[in-house]
């Protein structure tokens, strides 16, 4: 039979410890946990080693370029969390909070007033940059994102302001986009929208 026993810091503690055996249902379950527990430890800190990066891009740490999966069209972008919620496509109604950066300055965000939440999201249909009405960086970098996923982008000039720029972004300026999707799919007109 294998025993197992445990220290206790006082004398009523030890009176009621109890000594297992394989034989008894108790026993085998105790250890079956134990051996259960040890597994799903070994599996986390694997996993741990894996989002450390993501960890690290949360907290504004740079986050090597080669870690960014680059589009055709020169897009760069980097999933800081995978969300869970319905995926982003063309024709889809998104709602999204961003910060627009430049040389690590924010010129742009949604996140702007409103008490701690931080302002209103912002809503567009994927796939309006075809008309003008959304930047084409923030409408391509949006597709392939699910709600609750956050993601960074690289934006070239040609998909940000291009060789006009606006206000203080000057022309043919790479601009950071960090996107957090609020939400995707068939919202009311009004909601979410500027």
């Amino acid at each position: 039979a294998f025993r197992c026993c445990s220290s206790f810091s006082s004398a009523e503690d030890a009176a009621e410890s109890t000594t297992l055996s394989l034989s008894s249902s108790k026993g085998r379950r105790a250890l079956m946990s134990y051996f259960l527990l040890a597994a799903a430890g070994l599996s986390i800190s694997d996993v741990a080693g894996a989002v450390s990066t993501s960890r690290r891009a949360l907290r504004g740490a740079k986050i090597p370029e080669s870690d960014f999966v680059t589009l055709p069209n020169g897009l760069k972008y980097y999933d800081l969390k995978v969300g869970s919620g319905p995926v982003a496509v063309k024709g889809s109604r998104v709602a999204v909070h961003y910060v627009a950066k430049w040389k690590g300055i924010t010129f742009m965000t949604s996140r702007q007033g409103m008490g701690v939440g931080g302002g209103t999201p912002y809503g567009f249909d994927v796939g309006e940059s075809e008309r003008g009405r959304v930047l084409k960086g923030l409408d391509l970098g949006v597709q392939g994102m699910r709600v609750g996923g956050q993601r960074f982008l690289i934006v070239p000039p040609e998909l940000a302001y291009g060789k006009k720029g606006v206000q203080e972004i000057p022309p043919n300026a790479t601009i950071e986009l960090h996107l957090s999707c609020q939400d995707c799919g068939r919202m009311k007109w009004p909601f979410f929208f500027k």
